[in-house]
């Protein structure tokens, strides 16, 4: 079977991919649990891609309800190397219109109680975040999206404010993020970020903009059906730019640092380490810990 290396997340309305393959569903289970559902696996040209629709099939999870640690576990288990995630957002910024297409360089995290680490537990480390999305990646998506995006503006660039949900935003926290510089805001990017780190997993985000927040005065207040609306009549501006960023990315090698990223990382004595937290976190720490 053909190694695959490039994971595909799916976020609010994108539940499928098209264009595939000598298609497969393949279920994994993980030391953290489920994914969010069953991997699609198919052929992209000549590339096989794991295909994975963060909220699950018909939209059953809450972004607080998310599975993240067992979303990238489980596609490190299948040997993915770099994550290519579709994430409705809304604009903090006139120019950033609906949409619109922003491939943000930065988050900021406004969640509550989430678990953003496969760590703890017995094995304590802590990975570089400062730069959260891999600027090869990006850059890749980037070419895709201004080559093959029909009929929008790609932006280059800005924060994702990665706020708890499910609700929307208030007024008064929208005029915050805005007084901030912040650019989109979202809820589900910054631990998918994080833990991608983590596995060593390059990571950029497709932020397709669905609306103005609530911030606008002359744009109504988002709704879920504007959300699924504006992203519907994206999805193939989305799925032509997944496609010809997976063609790109089978061209050329991975030499960024993400792959290494764990290499400084663990902090623990070795001889501390026990058995169980060795085999709970295999697939990640490896390479490592013997």
């Amino acid at each position: 079977m053909a190694e695959i290396k490039i994971g595909v997340i799916g976020g609010s309305g994108l539940y499928q991919m098209e264009g595939l393959g000598d298609v497969e569903e393949q279920t994994l289970e993980t030391p953290f649990g489920n994914p969010s559902d069953a991997f699609t696996i198919g052929t992209l040209g000549q590339e096989r891609v794991a295909f994975l629709p963060r909220h699950g099939r018909g939209h059953t999870l809450l972004p607080s309800e998310l599975p993240f640690r067992a979303n990238i576990y489980a596609m490190k288990l299948l040997g993915v190397e770099r994550i290519i995630s579709i994430s409705a957002v809304g604009s903090l910024r006139e120019e950033l219109k609906p949409m619109d297409i922003v491939i943000p360089d930065q988050f900021l995290d406004r969640t509550r109680g989430r678990i953003s680490t496969f760590f703890g537990g017995g094995i304590a480390a802590h990975v570089t975040f400062a730069d959260p999305v891999c600027k090869e990646l990006a850059d890749t998506i980037e070419e895709a999206a201004r080559k093959e995006a029909r009929g929008v503006d790609v932006h280059r660039g800005g924060t994702y404010v990665c706020m708890e949900g499910p609700a929307f935003s208030t007024k008064a926290e929208s005029e915050l993020y805005r007084s901030w510089n912040m650019d989109v805001i979202g809820m589900t990017n910054l631990q998918e970020a994080k833990l991608a780190r983590e596995a060593e997993i390059c990571y950029s985000t497709v932020a397709m903009v669905t609306d103005y927040d609530c911030w606008h005065p002359e744009h109504d207040s988002v709704t879920i059906e504007m959300v699924i609306d504006y992203l519907n009549r994206n999805a193939a501006n989305a799925q032509r730019i997944i496609a010809e960023t997976v063609s790109r990315l089978a061209r050329g090698s991975r030499a960024c640092k993400c792959r290494q990223s764990l290499r400084h990382a663990i902090i623990t004595a070795r001889d501390k380490i026990t058995p169980e937290a060795k085999a709970r976190l295999k697939a990640i720490v490896g390479k490592y810990v013997e």
